[in-house]
């Protein structure tokens, strides 16, 4: 009886990793999306099509959106080893608590 306790909580702990995981993922979209907007805004501002618009010549809403969105561009790079070691903690955790 006690087996199917834990068979229970380890499914409950890796239902506690993955939707920090997720949400992550969804924060990351919409600052995405959020970034992407503002650089067509400040482009539209300056009257400039994206051609005519570069680092060198660009206004500072776009300098700066341009840096943000290269900053968070590391981030999703992350997400697969992530996920991949919280599947590695989970298998680890189900063959300890079947040899047990």
């Amino acid at each position: 009886m006690k087996t199917k306790m834990y068979k229970k909580g380890a499914i409950e702990q890796l239902n506690a990793m993955v939707v920090p995981l997720l949400v992550i993922g969804i924060v990351l979209v919409i600052g995405f999306l959020v970034m992407a907007e503002a650089k067509d805004q400040a482009l539209s501002i300056a009257g400039k099509t994206s051609g005519q618009m570069n680092e060198a010549n660009g206004s500072g809403a776009y300098n700066a959106t341009s840096d943000v969105q290269n900053a968070m561009a590391d981030i999703p790079g992350w997400l697969p080893i992530i996920v991949i070691t919280v599947i590695g903690a989970a298998l680890i955790g189900l063959v300890s608590m079947f040899r047990a």
